[in-house]
């Protein structure tokens, strides 16, 4: 099996090096391995402070968070448990306790 990555553009696995770059025989989109690198650095999920976030860590609110249609407000320094990381504006999904599920974004939370 080939340990080589798959094609950015179109997903093809079927993707071969060319010198020093990679490229895809289905469409013909070409890439580097730094590019690749980068993209992957790009995906991951960062707090506030640039320290990578998975499922399943605890965060702390930095930020005070008003609850869109509520009058509640989520204070600064709430701890947060079980987060899971999502796709989309608002990439952490959680439970807040007295709130309930809330969406948050990761540039308002820090990785405790």
């Amino acid at each position: 099996m080939s340990s080589l990555p798959p094609c950015p553009a179109c997903n093809s696995p079927f993707t071969y090096e060319d010198g020093i770059q990679f490229v895809c025989p289905e469409c013909a989109h070409e890439w580097t391995a730094a590019e690749t690198a980068e993209q992957a650095q790009a995906d991951r999920i960062c707090d506030a402070n640039g320290n990578p976030l998975a499922d399943g860590d605890s965060v702390t609110v930095i930020k005070d968070l008003k609850v869109k249609g509520s009058s509640l407000v989520v204070k600064v320094g709430t701890k947060v448990k079980n987060i899971r990381l999502v796709d989309g504006d608002h990439d952490i999904d959680c439970r807040i306790d007295g709130i309930g599920a809330m969406k948050l974004k990761s540039g308002f939370v820090k990785k405790s």
